[in-house]
């Protein structure tokens, strides 16, 4: 799909296409814009003339990396104390979540849900990789986490191996790398190293051929235009003329004021 320049070993990412177009998504479980933005995207790429010749690939990136595992709390506790918002305002902003992923076709609990630790989700989703399965499970856990009523984060172990399996995979292969800490540990920091080298300060990133980079939740015209400019070209990363757009980063998600 890929072959490197000719001369001394490539850099794994100087590599030129052949083929296939590859789009890299940084995302986390815990981002409400990449849940929505995700969605944007697919829209986009689903009336592309030449979506059959993209690949997807998702890539790790936590927001709340320090938080351990066990940790969990609601949602809007973890907005009112991490960012210093009123419980009114954190309200508000889920409130407008919601209306955004209802926009989009998403179902979005905008009370009653729990945020915690994301590692073993991307642990679980480079096992996925491996299987052909990770849009799949990234969906499920997207689902589970923003639309459903039980916590992807407070049931435990378990609760992650029956997401997993819905997404296809084998439950004794689930187990394992859950009980193994460090099973699949080194991929998820090879990603994150790998954002911020790209400059990465906030999710969804999409990378395109590792030609254009589109930060945020950007509405699917933008998508289509840098599908349209990154197909057939290879270039240094550059930024795609886009709109300022919502995203999660270390200071919270950006939500729009209503109208």
């Amino acid at each position: 799909m890929y072959r490197a320049e000719s001369g001394s070993a490539p850099h794994p990412y100087d590599l030129e296409r052949t083929e296939d177009m590859r789009v890299e998504i940084w995302s986390d479980i815990a981002c409400p814009w990449c849940y929505v933005g995700k969605a944007r995207f697919e829209k986009a790429l689903a009336a592309f003339p030449h979506r059959d010749e993209v690949e997807v690939v998702h890539r790790s990136f936590e927001l709340d990396p320090g938080r351990a595992k066990g940790d969990v709390e609601s949602v809007l506790t973890m907005l009112t104390r991490k960012y210093g918002m009123s419980e009114a305002q954190a309200e508000a902003g889920e409130d407008n979540l919601g209306a955004q992923a209802a926009a989009e076709g998403l179902d979005y609990r905008t009370r009653g849900r729990d945020h915690g630790n994301t590692f073993d989700m991307h642990r679980l989703l480079h096992l996925a990789k491996e299987h052909g399965r990770q849009d799949e499970l990234i969906q499920i856990l997207y689902r589970a986490n923003f639309a459903e009523e039980r916590s992807v984060f407070a049931e435990g172990d378990e609760r992650l191996v029956e997401l997993a399996v819905e997404a296809g995979l084998d439950a004794g292969r689930v187990r394992a790398v859950l009980a193994d800490p460090e099973a699949y540990a080194d991929a998820v920091r090879a990603d994150e190293r790998e954002a911020a080298r790209l400059g990465a300060t906030g999710v969804p990133f999409f990378v395109l051929d590792r030609t254009y980079g589109v930060s945020g939740a950007q509405p699917a015209e933008v998508f289509t235009r840098a599908l349209t400019q990154a197909w057939g070209e290879h270039a240094p990363l550059k930024p795609v003329d886009q709109q300022d757009a919502e995203a999660c980063g270390p200071d919270g998600c950006a939500v729009p004021q209503q109208g």
